[in-house]
Formats: C-alpha cells, structure tokens, sequence
C-alpha cells in the first residue's frame, strides 16, 4: 500500500517523455504579433514599450466601455423612474445629455492620452 504511488511514476514519466520528444507538437505554435510600433529587429526594449503601449490603448478602451455600460445603466434606471412616476421625464433628458457629454470628454482624454503613450 506504502508504494502504490510509486507504480504510477514510471507511466507518467514515459508520458512526459513522450510529449518532450515530440518536434512537430513544438513547431505548430503561433509566432508573436509585435506592438503596433514595430521597432527593430533585436531591440527587446523597444518591443516591450511597444507591448506596454498597446496594453495601455487597450486598457484604455477598456475603461470607455465600462463608462459607456455605466452611463447607459443609469439612463435605463432613470427612464424606469420615470416609467413609473418616481422621477420626471426632465431628468432622464438631463441625464442623457449629461452622458453624452462625460462619454464625449472621456473619448476625448483617452485619445490624447494614446496620443502621449
């Protein structure tokens, strides 16, 4: 009972063995995208500012969409309100130009910020 596990050992490394050796399994992976600044070939620090920058677009991207669901949750919340007469129908106009425009400025920061990056 002591040295059931020893029994499994060999199989699993004949099975490791067997994923090691096998070249075509390593040669099918996919080469990297590069960064949209494409540096030159060899300059890892240029590669790794290129991959920084394209995570901060992205991230950024990432943010307008929350404020896009944020701004759109609360504009569907309102128009309920006032569906059912707990707010007036002013608001939600308020709130939908008021949208608009935080949406507008932040799409406005964020291309200046890709800009800067």
């Amino acid at each position: 009972m002591m040295y059931a596990h020893l029994k499994k050992r060999p199989l699993a490394l004949l099975g490791l063995l067997g994923l090691a050796l096998n070249p075509p399994v390593w040669a099918a992976l996919p080469t990297p995208v590069a960064p949209s600044t494409a540096p030159a070939a060899g300059d890892w620090i240029g590669l790794i500012q290129g991959y920084i920058k394209d995570g901060g677009l992205v991230l950024g991207l990432a943010i307008a969409v929350l404020g896009f669901l944020w701004v759109a949750y609360l504009a569907f919340a309102k128009f309920n309100e006032a569906r059912l007469g707990k707010a007036e129908w002013a608001e939600v106009g308020v709130l939908g130009i008021v949208g608009a425009v935080v949406l507008i400025f932040a799409s406005y920061l964020l291309t200046e910020a890709a800009g800067v990056i």
